[in-house]
This record gives structure tokens, C-alpha cells and sequence, in this order.
């Protein structure tokens, strides 16, 4: 996967096809940022996220939600330019977001980019987080200030870093990941068991001069998290 500030690989994962990107409804990535993001064969848009769409002129393959948090002259727009549209009603078991990443995986996505994830409501967040988590398929949460990519059992990831971040952190998304080893950081892992009781391995850092690391798990599901400094 490719980004303005980072790129990643997966030990375990190929794929003929370019991911698809995800706009939901947290906190929009900034229109700069989204123009420079390339390399994803279809757009979603969840809802709020289609107001980010109009504002950066980017038209998705599909609107999906409720139609309760997006402005009506964006719902308009994309219906306007014949966008794909998913409705659904307010009351429902799952979120906007839920339904577009079950969705998308069942249509064939390889792997998803979710922006508009940060920020906003707390229990929304926490709810894209651990359903991404679960996905099969690689996924990566980022904007221009965050990210969070996932390493499932037996896979290490590369990355590469264009812009450096201020703070990498190791976040279990199982009871407890082991065997998590983490290079050219500060405070490097060999082996090592982290729990969600207690989340330690939180602001590492970069060894200056270094802008590549890996990260591997061998046991849990490990969310590695990334945060830059707002321009």
C-alpha cells in the first residue's frame, strides 16, 4: 500500500489488485491530502464521508448509509452524477461504516484504506477500529495526521516512511499478541508478549537517521499506530 507519508508490505499478502478506499464520516483528511492518495481501483463513501468527497472532487462508485449526518447538498451531488447509491434506515444493527466494509468485502475488495476514521464520535472510532481488526484482508486506517494498519498471526510488516511520525505505538487487538518484534525504534521488542490489560508499548520512536522498520507478531491480532504532527 502507498500513501503521501508511508508505504507498507506484507510478508503474507499479495494481491493482483489495488485496494479500495473507504471515506466514512469521523474527521475528514485534508482535501491536500486525500488529492495526493493514488493506487485504489473503487471508491466508497459512508455517508459524512461523501461531504469530503464533494469538497476534494473526488466521485465515488458507491454512497452508502442513512443519510443522517451527510449535508443534502452533497447526497444531491453524488446522486446528481449517478453514484451508486446504498440506502438504509437510521435504526440498524450496525454502523454506516460496518455495513460499507461488509460490503465491500463481499463485492471483492483485496484490501481497504479507511480515511475519515479519527476523530469525532469516541464509540464510532472504537467500533471502525475492531471491526477493521477483524477483516481478513489487510486494512489501513490513515489521514494525514494518523494511521492504524493491523498484523494478524505469523505476518511481519515493512514500512517506509516519506514523512517521519512523532510517535509508533503497538496496540493489541486480542486479549494479548506474542512474539511482537519491532526494529530501528528506541525502544525495540524482541519476542515479546503485550497485552490489552496492560498496553505499554505505546510512543516509540524512530532512531534518527532511520526511516524504514519492520514489525512482526507471531500470535494475536496487533494494531500499529502512527501520528504525525499537523502541518
Amino acid at each position: 500500500m502507498e500513501f503521501p507519508q508511508l508505504s507498507l508490505s506484507y510478508s503474507s499478502y499479495s494481491a493482483r489488485n489495488n485496494p479500495w478506499l473507504l471515506i466514512t464520516g469521523g474527521r475528514a483528511p485534508a482535501t491536500s491530502w486525500l488529492t495526493q492518495l493514488r493506487g485504489f481501483d473503487r471508491c466508497w463513501a459512508a455517508d459524512h464521508g461523501i461531504d469530503t468527497c464533494q469538497q476534494a472532487n473526488l466521485v465515488p462508485d458507491v454512497l452508502l448509509g442513512d443519510g443522517d449526518s451527510a449535508s443534502p447538498q452533497s447526497w444531491d451531488w453524488a446522486k446528481n452524477l449517478g453514484v451508486s447509491l446504498k440506502e438504509y434506515p437510521v435504526a440498524k444493527d450496525f454502523t454506516d461504516t460496518q455495513l460499507a466494509l461488509k460490503l465491500m468485502i463481499e463485492a471483492g475488495a483485496p484490501a481497504i484504506i479507511v480515511t475519515g476514521a479519527f476523530g469525532g464520535r469516541f464509540d464510532h472510532a472504537y467500533s471502525t477500529m475492531f471491526s477493521c481488526a477483524s477483516l481478513d484482508i489487510p486494512c489501513a486506517l490513515i489521514d494525514e495526521s494518523e494511521a492504524l494498519i493491523y498484523a494478524k498471526p505469523d505476518q511481519s510488516i515493512t514500512l517506509a516512511f516519506a514523512t517521519i511520525p512523532k510517535a509508533i505505538s503497538l496496540l493489541p487487538f486480542t486479549e494479548s499478541c506474542s512474539g511482537v518484534t519491532i526494529n530501528n525504534v528506541r525502544w525495540p521488542l524482541t519476542d515479546a508478549t503485550l497485552t490489552q490489560q496492560f498496553p505499554q508499548a505505546v510512543s516509540n520512536e524512530l532512531l534518527t537517521g532511520q526511516t524504514d522498520l519492520s514489525i512482526c507478531v507471531k500470535t494475536g491480532k496487533l494494531g500499529v499506530y502512527y501520528y504525525w504532527e499537523a502541518p
